[in-house]
């Protein structure tokens, strides 16, 4: 069965190929914005993406292109720069190195490409002089260039928004230069108090500035993937207008369809809401890290609900993650032992695992894969020689990005005074001493620990910092 995926424009499962005669399959997806740590809902559409491009690569070996790109220039990391008074390229080189060191824990692949939209200016350029000569953009009286949305008839064809009020706060500063309230700025003229030194020259017509925030990911799906591309993936909070309006920027720039599929992650719920650093329960990579979780946890955590549905993430499911991956370990580590003591080669893989593959093949339904790797392991094709089976089992936890040889749980040394308080704690919570169990929790938030309740026990965590 062909990798099928739903696409989010014709809303219908469809088939992946490649549709160039070179048989490459272009495959984009948007990265972060480098202005401050990638949070863990930012990684959940991450850590599914990288598992699209490992069953791509299955599926096209060689044949799989992948670019992903770096937003260095925007409303955010120029803020970013004011409020630290350092140039931007310090500050988006600090934040993209902390997302690659992430992206390495939770055994992301790089990707092919990773362009940044400062390295590819002139190609945003290019590309908004192409839309105003077509008549498909203007320049505004500050020298910001808009594009016109009613030049493009297809607009809202991603969203349905059309189907629904079209609701856009605006300041008023900017709605004064623009033909329509819902034109989007592809080159936003230089404003000295806010850019500091951030510019660069401007469409010809227009001046000073710096390209919006949309046109990047066109003009670099341009460059290194040509005017068509296979697949573009992102998280559901950029269907509109993030990927609306690359299709109409896209599009009437090149005269042909931007991509011919569409695919959307949905959004990562902690502890049943939205995450907040006001509710506690906002967490990036280094977070669960301190707290004792391992990346190979968190990225089986991420993987444990369909992408297409909302995933409520709990430390709960993290403890499950970790007796996962030890299920796993075992399992694996005790065919390896039976490979060694036979001497055996890998002469063939095994089909045991075959239903797993299958399951991420239909519309990447990890939950589904999950629970096939796990029903597949008692009965993984005993009479097939352990090579086999071993080269099998590899094969599907390379598709999932699981890493049995990173660690699973990362232990942290509890001070012994630290652990003498939460036991006294613990011991006031069964005698129902309320007062004295709430007195030992501030001495032991004090000393920088948490002490997490169960039903028959306990677990301290470090505080995050």
């Amino acid at each position: 069965m062909p990798i099928q995926l739903y696409d989010s424009l014709e809303r219908k499962l469809k088939p992946l190929a490649p549709q160039q005669p070179d048989g490459v399959f272009r495959f984009y997806n948007c990265g972060p914005t480098v202005y401050a740590p990638a949070h863990i809902g930012n990684f959940r559409t991450f850590v599914v993406n990288d598992v699209i491009r490992r069953l791509l690569e299955l599926e096209f070996p060689g044949k799989v292109k992948h670019v992903r790109n770096l937003t260095d220039v925007d409303d955010r990391t120029i803020g970013q720069t004011q409020k630290e008074k350092r140039p931007l390229a310090e500050i988006t080189k600090k934040w993209t190195e902390l997302f690659h060191s992430d992206c390495a824990a939770l055994n992301c692949l790089r990707p092919h490409a990773e362009p940044t939209a400062t390295g590819f200016i002139k190609e945003q350029v290019n590309m908004i002089e192409v839309l105003m000569e077509k008549g498909n953009a203007y320049r505004a009286a500050d020298g910001s260039v808009y594009f016109k949305i009613s030049s493009f008839p297809g607009y809202g064809g991603l969203s349905r928004i059309r189907e629904r009020e079209l609701k856009v706060t605006i300041a008023a500063a900017d709605s004064d230069h623009k033909d329509s309230i819902s034109d989007f700025a592809l080159w936003k003229a230089y404003k000295p108090a806010e850019d500091g030194d951030v510019k660069w020259p401007g469409p010809r017509g227009a001046g000073e500035g710096r390209p919006g925030w949309h046109i990047e990911c066109s003009a670099m799906s341009k460059a290194l993937l040509g005017d068509t591309i296979d697949l573009h993936t992102g998280g559901v909070d950029l269907l509109f207008p993030h990927h609306e309006n690359e299709i109409a920027q896209s599009q009437c720039c090149n005269g042909t369809l931007f991509s011919h599929h569409w695919y959307h992650s949905e959004h990562l719920l902690v502890d049943g809401t939205t995450m907040s650093k006001s509710k506690g329960n906002y967490y990036t990579l280094g977070d669960l890290l301190a707290k004792g979780y391992s990346a190979m946890a968190v990225r089986y955590a991420l993987l444990m609900g369909h992408p297409r549905k909302q995933l409520n993430f709990t430390l709960d499911s993290l403890h499950a993650a970790e007796s996962a991956l030890i299920k796993l370990k075992l399992f694996r580590d005790g065919l390896k032992e039976v490979v060694r003591i036979r001497n055996e080669k890998a002469d063939s893989i095994s089909s045991a695992f075959d239903s797993v593959i299958e399951h991420l093949r239909d519309d990447l339904n990890t939950p589904s894969a999950l629970g096939a790797l796990f029903t597949a392991i008692p009965d993984a094709g005993k009479p097939e020689p352990a090579a086999a089976r071993l080269a099998a089992l590899d094969r599907v936890l390379d598709a999932f990005g699981i890493d049995l040889n990173k660690p699973i749980k990362v232990e942290f040394i509890i001070p012994a005074a630290v652990a003498g308080l939460a036991e006294k704690r613990w011991a006031a919570k069964q005698a129902k001493d309320w007062a004295g169990a709430d007195a030992l929790r501030k001495e032991l938030a004090a000393a920088g620990w948490s002490m997490l309740d169960g039903k028959d026990g306990y677990k301290l965590e470090p505080l995050k910092k």
